[in-house]
């Protein structure tokens, strides 16, 4: 809250200016005219473009428009002709009453700049309304000795009319016994007498009526009548009279109804009946709306309805005492209104702008007047804003005000901005209006849309299906409208080889992403690219983000074995001497499989054999080994067919056929088998570069491994064993070796390597390769992404 030291300084400035203000305009009067009431609307009242030196043109451009006191829009200024015209037929009686002259103050507020002329229309009274009697029907009791020249005060008519259009003259009904006399009064009003022109008879004639007319002085006048009925009483020969002939009177607006306003007396020397008094009100200044009730026996004078200064300020009443007899007194009394501060201060928006573009310089956002229907300290008034907004007041001429933006505003900081515009006047106790303003801030294309996050990883199944969804991209926009709306794109691949847009498409509304085509693991496991986001603002304004897409493998490889060879010719024969021992190392079959993770996990089986129980094979490694001692009985030529099959899901599997020849021992002759014999050469030859081969690799990777060996063979205690190596019972070997691929092979391998220490022939061995490294990195993709 503002420092109640630092805001009257403010207050007092305001004040100041309002003061020159009047000051400067006291000088000048405002300009008069005139029109009669009940004029046609749309009626020519001024030339205002002539009279203000201005050009019709002129005042179009600067917004010119009128403004009367009370908002009332009686008025209308045509810009295109400059002429003040009635906006609507104006009733002088409803507004002014009874004032004369009839005035309605107006002011013409031109903007850009701003100025204001102050201006004022006098309407003129027509007689349109009839003189009016309070009742239908007065009666009158007169004695019957009442002497020649007797005045009877009557109720007078009422014509809301002023001037010459008011009551003039009354007349009543020819008759023998009276005539009306029309009376004066000091404040100009006209009230009739009845005068007695000759002596009553009650035997004679009871009761008269007669008739009385009102008649007013318009062209062509107006009239109303009532009906007096006139009862003729025995002796009554004294009147009522008033202690006092008027009353003045001050009642404060703000009075409770039912308070006490005053209390009229009067007094009858009569006796009895003739000397009994009651009280009526004869004429009252408000016949209509009458706030005032009057006791008829005790002469008190209350308060029934609530006072407004400001719509009433003063009230005249003629309070009439009639004793018994028919004999009257009258009395005026005059109430003046005292102002209260009950009027809260107004406010009039005269221009609104909104909504205000962001990033605009100082602008204007309204222009309003305020007032207080008030009169003194009650109606001086101090207008301020709340704080901790960006907007301040401008105090203009004529209780105009503008309020405008301090800088530029930030719509997506705050897009809404209520104003409550406080005005407080001065009187006791302080009243306060506020009102408020609803500001709205449009939005300009000042954000480009944001992704959600700097990079997106994606993983797709290869052997997908064309026009898969893989996955979406997200941004957002802190505009609004079309500056908001934003379409994705496809940006150029950085690297020129990468055939983009045959691989992944983009949905411009939503940012989802589609395969196009089927993605192939082992010819493709992943690829990068960039994604756009442009917004439709003016001008454009855009963001990008990485794209990482990670191909995961499908079974879709099976098994290839690559030794013994399958390729349609003579088969390969393994020797196998007789005096082998079980676990003897016949052969190892040796498969890869093109696919990668647990698709690419081998496992071997031994699924047909000529003797069954006689040959091995190890499930990890692929080794044939035999299962017992040979013996003579054991058939010379055996055929093995062996399974390879993977650990994908479905499996795929492939057979290989092994040829074993049971010899005495190496030195004994090749015995062809009876099938090989037309291609006897070539196995020869075969088989001499496959031992050659065999012989090679083995000594290169003994010698690369063998001081790994020795160092776990320190570590473990086979001594005892180094004979045999058993098959380890887990489905992983416990002791792997890593070896390079190379050759056929393309990747690295796992092996694991027995030697037997008490083997004639020193035989090793190689399991199936476990780990590859693109196994691992396969697996470590997966792990992240179910996180």
């Amino acid at each position: 809250m503002e420092p109640t030291g630092e805001r009257f300084p403010e207050q007092r400035q305001v004040l100041i200016l309002l003061l020159l203000l009047e000051v400067a305009l006291a000088g000048w009067e405002p300009r008069r005219y005139s029109v009669m009431e009940e004029t046609e609307r749309g009626s020519f009242v001024a030339n205002l473009a002539n009279d203000l030196g201005l050009g019709v043109g002129e005042l179009a451009e600067r917004g010119a428009r009128v403004v009367s006191e009370d908002n009332e829009q009686g008025l209308q200024l045509d810009l295109q002709t400059g002429q003040l015209i009635l906006n609507e037929k104006l009733d002088r009686e409803k507004l002014c009453g009874p004032t004369e002259p009839c005035i309605m103050h107006f002011q013409v507020l031109l903007k850009n700049p701003l100025e204001v002329f102050r201006a004022e229309l006098l309407v003129r009274d027509i007689n349109d309304h009839s003189p009016e009697f309070p009742e239908r029907e007065m009666t009158l009791k007169i004695p019957e000795i009442s002497s020649l020249g007797t005045v009877f005060p009557l109720k007078k008519a009422r014509d809301l009319d002023v001037g010459s259009n008011n009551v003039q003259n009354y007349n009543i009904s020819p008759n023998s016994h009276f005539h009306v006399s029309t009376r004066t009064q000091g404040d100009g009003r006209k009230y009739p007498e009845l005068v007695l022109d000759t002596e009553l008879d009650r035997e004679e004639q009871a009761e008269l009526r007669l008739t009385l007319t009102a008649v007013d002085g318009g062209s062509p006048p107006r009239s109303g009548t009532v009906q007096i009925l006139i009862l003729v009483l025995d002796v009554n020969d004294n009147a009522p009279e008033f202690a006092q002939a008027l009353y003045e009177v001050q009642v404060p607006e703000n009075s409770p109804i039912g308070s006490l306003v005053v209390k009229v007396s009067a007094r009858d020397l009569d006796t009895g009946t003739n000397g009994e008094i009651s009280y009526s009100v004869s004429y009252s200044s408000q016949e209509i709306n009458k706030p005032f009730e009057l006791s008829s026996l005790s002469g008190e004078i209350r308060l029934i309805k609530k006072l407004d200064f400001e719509t009433m300020s003063s009230y005249d009443l003629d309070i009439e005492a009639s004793d018994g007899g028919g004999l009257s007194g009258k009395c005026s009394v005059s109430v003046k209104v005292l102002d209260v501060n009950d009027n809260f201060p107004e406010l009039s928006i005269s221009s609104l702008t909104s909504p205000i573009p962001e990033n605009s310089p100082e602008t204007e956002v309204a222009l309003f007047r305020i007032r207080d229907r008030d009169s003194g300290e009650n109606g001086k008034m101090i207008c301020s804003i709340q704080d901790g907004v960006p907007f301040k007041l401008k105090p203009s001429v004529e209780n105009f005000y503008r309020l405008v933006t301090e800088g530029a505003l930030d719509r997506e900081t705050r897009a809404q901005y209520n104003i409550t515009i406080t005005i407080t006047d001065l009187g006791t106790p302080r009243l306060k209006t506020e009102h408020n303003i609803t500001v709205l801030v449009s939005d300009v294309n000042d954000n480009a849309p944001a992704f959600t996050q700097t990079s997106y990883t994606l993983f797709v199944r290869e052997n997908n299906s064309p026009a898969l969804h893989i996955g979406s991209v997200s941004a957002t926009d802190r505009d609004s409208g079309t500056n908001a709306q934003f379409t994705y794109s496809l940006l150029p691949p950085q690297d020129p080889h990468l055939p983009l847009a045959s691989l992944v498409s983009i949905n411009t509304d939503n940012g989802h992403l589609f395969a196009l085509r089927s993605l192939d693991y082992e010819a493709l496991q992943e690829f990068e690219f960039r994604v756009g986001a442009t917004d439709r603002g003016s001008p454009a304004l855009s963001s990008e983000a990485l794209v990482r897409v990670l191909v995961l493998d499908a079974n879709d490889n099976s098994p290839f074995v690559l030794y013994p060879l399958q390729n349609g010719s003579a088969p390969c024969t393994e020797l196998v001497p007789r005096a082998a021992e079980p676990g003897y190392l016949v052969t190892k079959v040796v498969a890869v499989d093109g696919d990668s993770g647990q698709n690419a996990w081998l496992s071997y089986q031994l699924l047909k054999a000529t003797e069954p129980g006689l040959f091995g094979v190890w499930a990890h490694n692929g080794e044939v080994r035999t299962a017992r001692l040979l013996s003579e009985r054991d058939a010379a030529k055996h055929r093995l067919v062996v399974l390879v099959k993977d650990n994908g899901e479905p499996p795929r599997s492939a057979t290989t056929t092994l040829h074993v020849l049971l010899v005495d021992g190496f030195s004994q002759p090749y015995l062809p088998l009876p099938e090989a014999a037309p291609a006897q050469a070539q196995a020869d030859s075969l088989t001499v570069y496959l031992v050659v081969a065999l012989a090679s690799v083995s000594s290169l990777f003994l010698l690369s491994v063998l001081l790994f060996v020795a160092v776990r063979l320190c570590r473990r205690s086979r001594a005892a064993s180094v004979g045999r190596c058993s098959v380890p019972e887990g489905p992983f070997p416990g002791h792997l070796v890593d070896v390079s691929g190379t050759g056929t092979l393309s990747q690295s391998y796992q092996y694991e390597v027995c030697l037997t220490g008490g083997s004639e022939s020193n035989d090793f061995k190689f399991l199936k390769p476990i780990l590859p490294n693109i196994l691992s990195q396969d697996s470590k993709r997966k792990s992240e992404y179910l996180e």
